[in-house]
């Protein structure tokens, strides 16, 4: 397969603001000059470690060691390979690719093209919307108070009744029947290849980025042996544990609000109807409970002050919605975010109370939200005789668990207090009992043990048959001046280097180090040829011997100590400054070592106490300067 021209790779990645793709999955904020930071996509924290920095086009994250550039993100976010992650960033940027030898461009391989071929159902499914046929799609919205243009705004659409109409139309675009099964939208059975959707209203699901990824459809007609909903089934591309319905359009209202608010909703139509009726955080699970693998996702979009957030989830009224709550609340501890839960009047879903109440009654629904905690706690004693003594201890010892397992030293005797009220008990039994079952809470915390083997070598743990490896990190540096000067020069020469003096930044990484991981990085520096161009930082990390290019790739990224660019610059030129003279120090003080045992009158002896002239006065410009 021809390659990429490498300067077609280069030109696309200085066009692409690495800042611009992390954020379509990770909500960034400002970490200092330079720097961005949200909560890790590659593994499981509640505190951010997470870095970008657009500047240099490079991410790394001080939790897991995950590091690299936009190509590097996409490929292990996406699942890509490294042409195809090119040729996504090139299509978006709408820059040409050119390829090795003069060939033609490669045909779009592998996931690219299960993205290619949802995008190009979704477009049949919507023109098909416009048919007489779709008479039935279009009557089955408006009854649910959705016209054309929330049938547009959320791309909804309509797969005909007939066994292979979808199929002969993408075929004709030139999908094979292989992609379309490995994308979900054809079965295979006794009539051979057919669609998978038929006669049903079709909602696009999206990833994050707004890519369409699978479906869901509903049923209409009568004689559909189906189920009422049938999504696309798992592919490499869709995960239901993995995807919430309506967070490409609900993520940039999220992580703009204060506080910071998600709702959860239980289907593609409460999400129409809340988005419509201006709850714009609104998002669904696709066919699957509420789990860890949508919280994670939900709490990188929500960042890492999500703590000061809110998650509310509307459950219908009746039993299975209560049983839906109680499913959320196992995962509960996951979040930083405050969680709450909020039922409608009469137990109508949100589609339903918008087509009764109206819009109105949709954003209502938020100010009846209660903590969770006491929405289960609720529910747990509701399934006792509270009027019998056996009922009211029967409901103690089902309650207090709950209470037991809320972390927060200063809310857990807010909700003992609360439950002994509930129960018209003495508060001191009601907290004998919680902290009798202080010891039975939940475990797995992801976050409290390490994930990736990053973290473990960080821990000094390796795999069962590894070779250890000892891994420096900015923690494990010597505590002295020497290395803070070490390490503050280098953070300076990567991130600004083809800022400063071309001249200085050479003398300054020519000046041997004391630190060996330091100087190990400051040789790479030193010997990369074309540090005015962009992207040269990125290359010099990965020139680094390891076991220290984690060291350098955590230098790049950094907090450089500084208010500004223009401050940076002059630190950075400070601190080359600093190297110098301190070279030139250790020179002179060799040398004044040689002088001791040269007569004074020889040769050499002069030789060297002119040298020593011409240092101290080298050293006085350094310092003057």
């Amino acid at each position: 397969m021809p390659r990429i021209r490498q300067a077609d790779v280069d030109e696309v990645k200085s066009r692409t603001n690495i800042a611009d793709i992390v954020g379509e999955r990770v909500a960034l904020k400002s970490a200092g000059v330079g720097s961005m930071k949200g909560l890790c996509p590659f593994h499981d924290e509640k505190s951010p470690s997470f870095h970008v920095r657009p500047q240099v086009g490079y991410y790394h994250c001080f939790g897991c060691g995950a590091s690299g550039d936009v190509y590097s993100f996409l490929r292990e976010m996406d699942h890509v390979s490294f042409t195809e992650a090119v040729e996504r960033l090139a299509a978006r940027v709408g820059y040409t690719l050119h390829y090795e030898d003069g060939g033609p461009a490669p045909e779009t391989s592998g996931r690219s093209r299960l993205y290619a071929a949802n995008t190009a159902a979704a477009e049949f499914f919507r023109g098909q919307l416009l048919t007489p046929e779709a008479e039935s799609a279009r009557a089955f919205l408006g009854q649910r108070g959705f016209d054309a243009g929330a049938a547009a705004h959320f791309g909804v659409g309509y797969a005909p009744r007939g066994w292979e109409g979808m199929l002969k139309a993408l075929t004709a675009q030139g999908f094979t029947r292989e992609e379309l099964t490995a994308a979900g939208l054809v079965s295979t059975g006794q009539r051979g290849v057919y669609d998978r959707f038929r006669g049903r209203v079709v909602w696009p699901i999206r990833d994050v980025t707004g890519q369409t990824i699978g479906f869901g459809a509903r049923k209409l007609y009568d004689d559909d042996q189906g189920p009422k909903y049938l999504n696309t089934p798992e592919t490499p591309i869709y995960k239901k544990a993995q995807v919430l319905y309506g967070l490409d359009l609900a993520k940039r209202d999220i992580s703009r609000g204060d506080p910071k608010r998600v709702v959860v909703v239980e289907g593609y139509t409460d999400v129409m109807a809340c988005h419509l009726a201006g709850v714009t955080t609104a998002i669904a699970t696709c066919g699957t409970a509420f789990g860890a693998e949508h919280i994670k996702l939900l709490r990188r979009v929500m960042g890492d002050d999500s703590a000061a957030g809110e998650v509310v989830f509307t459950f219908d009224g009746d039993e299975a919605g209560q049983k839906a709550a109680l499913r959320a609340f196992t995962e509960d501890d996951r979040f930083n975010a405050q969680t709450f839960v909020a039922v409608a009047p009469d137990g109508l879903d949100p589609c339903d109370l918008r087509l009764q109440r109206g819009d109105q009654a949709v954003r209502a629904l938020m100010a009846t939200k209660v903590p969770m905690f006491e929405f289960v706690i609720d529910r747990k004693i509701g399934a006792f005789d509270l009027s019998t003594a056996e009922g009211r201890v029967g409901a103690l010892r089902a309650a207090a668990p709950i209470v037991a397992e809320i972390r927060d030293a200063l809310l857990r005797p807010e909700y003992e207090r609360i439950l002994a009220r509930r129960l018209g008990m003495d508060p001191t039994d009601v907290h004998a009992e919680v902290r009798r079952n202080e010891g039975r809470r939940r475990t797995g915390d992801a976050a409290t043990s390490p994930q990736t083997p990053a973290e473990r070598q960080g821990r000094g743990e390796t795999e069962p048959g590894a070779t250890p490896i000892t891994l420096v990190t900015l923690a494990t540096l010597p505590r002295t001046g020497d290395a803070a000067l070490e390490r503050d020069a280098l953070m300076g020469a990567l991130q600004y280097g083809h800022q400063l003096d071309a001249a200085l930044l050479q003398r300054a990484m020519g000046v041997a180090f004391a630190v060996p991981a330091l100087d190990a990085i400051r040789e790479a520096v030193a010997q990369h040829p074309e540090r005015q161009r962009p992207g040269w930082a990125l290359q010099a990390v990965d020139a680094v011997r390891e076991p220290y290019r984690a060291l350098a790739g955590e230098l790049l990224m950094a907090a450089f100590p500084a208010r500004d660019e223009e401050g940076a610059r002059a630190s950075a030129t400070g601190l080359c400054k600093r190297v110098i003279v301190r070279g030139l120090e250790r020179e002179k003080n060799e040398l004044l070592g040689e002088v001791q045992r040269l007569p004074a009158d020889s040769d050499g002896g002069r030789a060297l106490r002119v040298r020593l002239r011409d240092l101290d006065a080298e050293r006085q410009g350094f310092l003057e300067s």
